[in-house]
């Protein structure tokens, strides 16, 4: 069966040359966005509740830009006047630009590892002396614990934002041929939302292994796998997936 539309379970992309962009003309397919799952603060009173004060600690370990918003939003919430003195390893550089947000580059002390949360492993080595705080989700990705246990530094996880399901009541009466989802959370919200959801004709789009296997737990039929060695990201996955069934007679 052909493809003519796509819900991506995620927000819709800010910049004007995203190649989701360039796949819905490029293929001629209507691409919806709608996130399933989203995220919410944990309030001040609640991080203080997980024995967390911000005085106690000399570096923050900064894993995405909602790690960056929540910890700004609590400390403020807090009144913790930040130090200049106070050390920040960023994950990637993305996540150290978006630092400019709330804080003077020039003026702080700022480490960026490459991509991955191993990558900031010299870096942390080179200041194990410090008092790390990690403000994190209530679904931190294992890596973490286990690389900052294995290098024996002094560290602290908190939750400080919460990965919530999105009511999607709203969708139950829409169809798409293709939904793609990228995390087993997404997964989780779709069944939470509709229970007695059927796949039928419905190509399901997954994003890593631990979104597959969610998927497939829950009984679907995952068409689309991403990544791979020939599609390294989801919009090149869907468009192998596309050009090939929509050729098709």
């Amino acid at each position: 069966m052909k493809v003519k539309t796509i819900l991506v379970s995620q927000p819709e992309p800010k910049v004007e040359n995203s190649p989701y962009f360039e796949l819905q003309q490029k293929l001629k397919v209507k691409i919806d966005f709608r996130p399933f799952i989203h995220v919410e603060g944990v309030s001040a009173k609640d991080v203080r509740l997980q024995k967390i004060d911000l005085n106690n600690y000399t570096a923050i370990i900064l894993t995405s830009k909602n790690s960056v918003d929540h910890f700004f939003r609590v400390a403020e919430e807090m009144r913790y006047k930040i130090p200049e003195t106070l050390k920040y390893f960023c994950q990637s550089e993305a996540i150290a630009y978006y630092l400019q947000k709330y804080v003077v580059y020039r003026k702080r002390k700022i480490y960026v590892g490459q991509k991955d949360f191993v990558d900031m492993s010299p870096l942390i080595k080179k200041y194990k002396d410090e008092k790390f705080l990690l403000p994190a989700s209530d679904q931190l990705n294992a890596d973490a614990p286990q690389v900052l246990n294995s290098l024996k530094v002094d560290w602290t996880q908190a939750t400080f934002y919460k990965t919530v399901m999105s009511d999607l009541s709203d969708l139950a009466d829409v169809y798409y041929d293709v939904l793609a989802f990228f995390s087993p959370t997404g997964i989780k919200s779709l069944f939470k939302n509709f229970p007695d959801f059927e796949q039928n004709n419905t190509r399901i789009a997954v994003f890593g292994s631990t979104t597959q296997k969610e998927a497939l737990d829950h009984g679907l039929r995952v068409d689309i796998m991403a990544p791979s060695p020939e599609a390294p990201s989801m919009t090149m996955a869907l468009e192998k997936y596309i050009t090939k069934v929509n050729k098709e007679k």
